[in-house]
């Protein structure tokens, strides 16, 4: 008598999709995969489709370089906001993080990566009235690096250039910074 083959092919590609997210390894997806399809899966289909509608609907604003569901977000839309200070984060994540805490009222440029530093569009951004460029990037020598660049590649207009006080520790993004702290830093930015 040969033993009937089960197959958990549709299981395993669960858990090896939830593997692919940052921080979840096997065992964390293992977990989640169960309770999505053996305990909860009324909010397992709820994910997938909120899922499938932020991936269809999300995009980066034209302005900032941030999340929106507009050709700008809620930030760049907003005129009450201060026109005359310009954060440069690393990504769009860094200004949900200030934005969830009402630390910062002007606005945003994401950096991403220095490849894809779009000079001119920084350019026509400092240009609508800023007056300080406020670097809230994480703490190592090649951020140091890009900041002094694109103060060199700024050097044409009159601003003045800051960075987040060194209260976020090096290496440490600011998602995982305690608002206490990032709240410090930002206070005490200092002259780049």
């Amino acid at each position: 008598m040969t033993a009937m083959k089960h197959s958990l092919e549709k299981f395993t590609r669960l858990v090896d999709a939830l593997q692919e997210l940052p921080t979840i390894g096997q065992k964390s997806a293992t977990r989640l995969a169960y309770h999505m399809v053996m305990q909860d899966n009324f909010t397992a289909m709820k994910i997938a489709h909120a899922i499938e509608d932020a991936v269809g609907s999300i995009r980066r604003c034209r302005a900032c370089g941030g999340l929106s569901e507009d050709e700008l977000c809620a930030v760049c839309a907003d005129e009450s906001r201060d026109r005359s200070l310009l954060c440069i984060v690393e990504n769009a994540k860094d200004i949900l993080t200030f934005e969830e805490n009402g630390l910062f009222d002007g606005r945003y440029y994401v950096l991403e990566s220095i490849d894809s530093l779009d000079m001119e569009h920084l350019h026509a951004t400092v240009a609508g009235g800023v007056e300080e460029v406020i670097f809230a990037l994480t703490p190592s020598i090649a951020n140091d690096a890009l900041m002094l660049y694109i103060e060199d590649k700024l050097q044409d207009f009159e601003l003045r250039f800051t960075r987040i006080a060194q209260g976020v520790p090096t290496g440490v993004s600011l998602e995982n910074v305690d608002m206490v702290s990032l709240a410090r830093a930002l206070e005490h930015r200092v002259k780049v």
